[in-house]
């Protein structure tokens, strides 16, 4: 038994790189099959164990791991190293061998296992053909359920909760250019390293859960909501999306034809060549050569020429027009055609983005690498990146989406009675609001001014103010004030929920879902009124929108768990803020058109109907 102490750790070299855990730990390096024999009975008797894998990368569809490390109580920690390499490295235990032995407790849901991002490991498990299963705790998860505006960092959760400054990954393997890879850290430093982490993370999740148990909705948003998420996540990422590569090059090349034509037309404008990218390039031929108005000035003094004001002078002058085009065509080649074809796995023609669980103070999900979220919608060249998400052969795209969602939370968490009547009655919201608004009857109401009441209802939502408004719709303030003072009456309850809201905000520091989901708003009583009206504004939004990302995981959830239990070949692979879209054999439509959108439907039980709309297609353009 090979146990570190700070002796044996001086001994070892590992000194410089102890952390402030204490004196009382015994960390075990197992090499030998009498200690992973010891050790396996050990996690087969506790009643939750801690693990975490050391990989080869950061990607977890492409790591592999190189060593794993359990902890059964505080201060009692083993390492499993597998595939250090050197000449300098003990003797390890066959990777296979040890593989073999671990899967039958990694797959049994009987041994409850805790983690930090117990996703990112399943995945890592799953490169080597092992399902995890008995995940009952994530630390990561219960960081986020209880402090969303805060770091999750293991490193910083340990010392914001335990007060113990842990080893820190770059103070084993470097930093930058010069860090090497896990797999080459010495094995006695990579013990002290990896069973630390074990170690932290059950003392982690004793009192990250003690503080959840406390508030039985928070109990709920962490049980019922984000830790069947993440399952669902590791699902969803593992599958990938179909893409058609040769479309998306096309429209590269199609996109920088465009550029050049706009390049072109920026040069004869201009009066010659320039960096259509260079801010001060463009400020000299703006307001030397061509004697532009100044919209605005930098902090040093200089003429601005950000996007605000290129959208600005755009309204008179084509050149500003012109660079905002050639930009946002530039956006869609770097951020999307270029960058999803490098990202296809070549033995399945997939992308597989990543859902950062984690990140967001609203509790929505982050999609990167590749941003799938983001992909803009409203202009044709945006829209056409999405024909190249697509369904396999004899199969469709199908999208399924709320309507009109946080407007229909809003009618449930203020109790309005004529916006909860309007959502009961199947009535158009907007047309309703601009009935009373301009003092019409509804089949009366143009176009223009049910838009003026679309960006009223939403506007308000957001915490917008008159000036906001007025801005928006371009009309003098004293009329955005009188359509807002309107719409209140008619909305009273709208009203009295955004006052009550504000005060709640102020009290606690956090406002809250539906569910129950804290939603922190630490500038909520800045001395900075800026920063202080912005939390405001983002108090009042944050309950719907929050409630929003509640209710489209908890449809993950169940639309998953009725795929597993039904055992159709459809499948999961997009989601976008209130959006779920699917990968169905086209034999499957009729059940999917009928199964998804009553799931998406019947979960919340609030106050108004909840109505998802359904879209197919061959792509996902053509399903949204």
């Amino acid at each position: 038994m090979k146990t570190f102490d700070n002796k044996t750790a001086s001994r070892t070299g590992a000194a410089e790189i102890r952390s402030e855990i204490g004196t009382n730990q015994q960390y075990e390096m197992i090499n030998e099959w009498e200690q992973f024999n010891r050790w396996l009975a050990m996690i087969k008797e506790s009643m939750l164990t801690s693990f975490d894998t050391e990989t080869t990368s950061l990607d977890p569809l492409r790591a592999h791991i190189v060593g794993i490390s359990f902890a059964t109580a505080p201060g009692r920690a083993a390492y499993i190293p597998l595939l250090h390499c050197g000449a300098d490295q003990p003797a390890q235990l066959p990777f296979d061998e040890v593989i073999t032995k671990l899967k039958p407790w990694l797959e049994n849901s009987v041994y409850k296992k805790v983690g930090q991002n117990l996703k990112f490991d399943a995945q890592v498990l799953a490169n080597h053909g092992i399902i995890l299963s008995g995940i009952e705790h994530d630390t990561l998860l219960e960081s986020y359920v209880l402090e969303s505006h805060r770091s999750h960092d293991i490193d910083v959760l340990a010392m914001r909760h335990l007060g113990i400054k842990t080893i820190k990954y770059k103070d084993i393997a470097g930093k930058s250019s010069a860090q090497i890879g896990f797999d080459k850290v010495a094995v006695n430093v990579a013990t002290e390293y990896s069973a630390e982490n074990a170690d932290i993370i059950l003392r982690l999740h004793k009192v990250l859960y003690a503080q959840i148990q406390i508030e039985k909705r928070l109990d709920y948003v962490y049980r019922s909501i984000e830790l069947p998420t993440s399952r669902v996540l590791q699902i969803i990422e593992r599958h990938g999306v179909l893409i058609d590569k040769t479309r998306l090059l096309k429209q590269s090349n199609e996109l920088a034809i465009r550029m050049l034509g706009l390049q072109d037309e920026a040069y004869v404008l201009a009066c010659g060549e320039f960096n259509l990218n260079s801010p001060k390039q463009i400020g000299e031929i703006f307001f030397q050569r061509l004697q532009l108005p100044v919209i605005k000035k930098t902090l040093s003094g200089a003429p601005s020429t950000d996007e605000g004001v290129l959208q600005k002078l755009a309204e008179d002058y084509l050149l500003p027009k012109i660079l905002l085009n050639y930009r946002a065509l530039a956006k869609l080649k770097s951020s999307y055609t270029d960058k999803l074809t490098k990202m296809i796995k070549h033995d399945t023609s997939r992308v597989h983005t990543n859902y950062a669980q984690a990140v967001a103070v609203t509790g929505r999900l982050a999609s990167n690498d590749p941003n799938l979220q983001n992909i803009p919608i409203r202009t044709p060249e945006g829209r056409r990146i999405r024909e190249a998400f697509i369904a396999p052969p004899e199969s469709s795209i199908v999208s399924v989406d709320y309507s009109q969602i946080e407007l229909r939370i809003m009618a449930h968490i203020s109790g309005d009675a004529a916006l909860m009547t309007a959502f009961k009655q199947s009535e158009d919201v907007h047309r309703a609001t601009a009935s009373e608004i301009f003092g019409v009857m509804q089949q009366d109401i143009t176009n223009e001014q049910r838009r003026t009441a679309k960006v009223i209802n939403f506007g308000l939502i957001y915490g917008m103010s008159a000036f906001g408004l007025a801005a928006n719709l371009g009309i003098e303030l004293t009329l955005a004030k009188l359509y807002i003072e309107r719409y209140f009456a008619r909305y009273s309850g709208v009203k009295r929920y955004m006052c009550e809201t504000r005060m709640e905000a102020k009290l606690h520091g956090f406002v809250q879902t539906v569910f129950g989901r804290r939603l922190w708003l630490p500038e909520i009583s800045s001395g900075n009124s800026l920063r202080r009206q912005a939390a405001e504004r983002a108090a009042i939004n944050a309950p719907m929108q929050g409630t929003a990302a509640d209710l489209i995981k908890l449809s993950m959830i169940a639309v998953q768990n009725w795929i597993d239990r039904a055992r159709v070949k459809s499948r999961l692979i997009i989601q976008v803020h209130d959006e779920l879209v699917l990968e169905v054999p086209n034999n499957e439509l009729d059940i999917i058109r009928t199964k998804v959108p009553a799931l998406m439907c019947s979960i919340g039980n609030l106050n108004v109907p909840l109505v998802a709309k359904l879209g197919s297609g061959i792509n996902w353009e053509e399903a949204h």
